[in-house]
């Protein structure tokens, strides 16, 4: 990493709420004894180049759980929008001086750090090419990896001028779908493997939950901050835990956005 780097301010931000549409109060289910949201902002803060870690959540009276929880675990947590995402981002950015915003989904516990921080490295040496990096466009690591760095010029841009529904509660489609507008760029799997459609480590529901769940049962212990690696190795081994959820595989929001989405084809996604 480039001297020249070291003062820009990287905010990493987990957004949550308690109410979801398929598995409400979600970040709240137990792994390891502590509720997934405790879980999963460990393991971005183990991220060697998350910066400030927050917790996004809403101002709705039912993510007092959430504010409560932040507060009591020692995590920063901060309130907006309930679902402009865009506009808490964006103020969430400002609040904590941010030069560049990390957007971190609350529905990865199995996130490895080590993903996050070469998706910010990269941003971070190529400073002056990009204006939005991610591991997203094209995925190619198991969903559930997703980190996305924007520059906050570019973040102010969309929340500005981002006018349709999906683009103010998805946050950066405005910038990803305009290639010719913004500088993007993406980090690849360098295993040469993509499993982003075949590989599910998000929760959304129940199923996902008892995947993940058994996942952190068996690796925890032995490994608090356990890889990517670890896991592929353990589905190697325990090929009945990847059943638990698979019916889910490439199962994400591009579905209902398709006929919207320039970027994004039918390949990318799945109809359940």
């Amino acid at each position: 990493m480039g001297m020249n780097n070291n003062n820009i301010k990287i905010v990493t931000v987990i957004q949550a709420r308690m109410g979801s549409t398929r598995l409400p109060g979600k970040v709240m289910l137990p792994l390891a004894n502590k509720p997934l949201l405790v879980r999963m902002a460990e393991r971005v803060s183990a991220s060697t180049s998350a910066g400030t870690v927050v917790v996004a959540t809403t101002t709705e009276k039912e993510d007092d759980e959430i504010y409560n929880l932040c507060i009591s675990e020692n995590i920063k947590i901060f309130r907006g929008h309930p679902t402009d995402l865009l506009d808490r981002h964006y103020r969430a950015a400002l609040n904590y001086n941010a030069d560049a915003l990390v957007k971190i989904p609350s529905d990865c516990p199995l996130i490895d750090p080590n993903i996050i921080t070469k998706v910010i490295r990269y941003y971070l040496e190529n400073e002056d090419k990009y204006d939005y990096v991610s591991n997203l466009h094209p995925a190619t690591y198991p969903d559930g990896n997703d980190a996305e760095i924007i520059r906050i010029s570019s973040l102010k841009e969309a929340w500005e001028n981002a006018d349709k529904h999906m683009e103010r509660e998805h946050t950066t489609p405005f910038i990803w779908e305009k290639p010719d507008k913004f500088r993007i760029g993406n980090v690849i799997w360098e295993s040469g493997l993509d499993y982003s459609m075949s590989h599910r480590f998000t929760i959304d529901y129940l199923k996902d939950y008892l995947f993940i769940k058994r996942v952190y049962d068996e690796l925890f212990d032995k490994n608090r901050l356990f890889s990517l690696d670890d896991i592929l190795k353990l589905l190697t081994e325990k090929p009945e835990i990847r059943k638990i959820n698979e019916r889910y595989n490439g199962v994400n929001w591009y579905r209902d956005h398709l006929h919207e989405l320039k970027t994004i084809s039918a390949e990318q996604t799945k109809i359940i």
